[in-house]
């Protein structure tokens, strides 16, 4: 296999995250979620419950879907009426906030983690999402890290948002904004 020169994954360090938790609660975590919190048997009405009980800070009718993962709870804060739907992923090694109003569609993948791709040892590069009130993250649509997703703005199925977008906007799988009004 062929080396880039200069790469060397062996001397990765995990330098600038830090998760938040002691490792007895993040097994505690990871048992729940992956035994019972992800399961299509475990009614929706009690994901919040769960995840406050971790440390999210989560508003008043909130729906959980099933198959929803969480990477660490504690750094997670959703507002009031929020929807989360299927197999959404939520990985926030950094804070991922999600204002009122908003709707996370089936599949979405929400990634405050990164890496330094001109690090020899590929350190991290992480940086908090937020999504701001009445925003919708539509299937299979991806937020990147340091990403803030405009009042009302709609990520397009299947898209990914790697810039900040504006309040209001649309923006597509061929990444651009198109007017609302149309």
């Amino acid at each position: 296999m062929h080396r880039k020169e200069g790469r060397s994954l062996g001397g990765f360090s995990g330098a600038g995250y830090i998760r938040g938790r002691g490792w007895f609660v993040q097994a505690a975590w990871f048992a729940t979620l992956h035994l019972v919190f992800v399961k299509w048997w475990f009614p929706a009405r009690w994901r919040p419950a769960v995840l406050r009980f971790f440390g999210a800070r989560v508003g008043r009718r909130v729906i959980i879907r099933h198959g929803v993962r969480v990477h660490w709870p504690w750094k997670l804060t959703v507002g009031d009426d929020v929807w989360i739907g299927e197999s959404v992923w939520l990985i926030n090694l950094e804070d991922i906030t999600i204002d009122n109003d908003c709707c996370l569609s089936q599949g979405a993948l929400l990634c405050t983690g990164s890496h330094q791709r001109h690090s020899p040892t590929f350190e991290f590069d992480n940086g908090p999402i937020k999504i701001e009130s009445e925003s919708w993250i539509s299937a299979h649509a991806i937020v990147l890290r340091g990403v803030t997703i405009g009042r009302g703005a709609v990520i397009g199925a299947g898209a990914v948002a790697h810039r900040n977008v504006a309040a209001n906007a649309v923006f597509s799988s061929v990444n651009t904004y198109l007017d609302r009004a149309r």
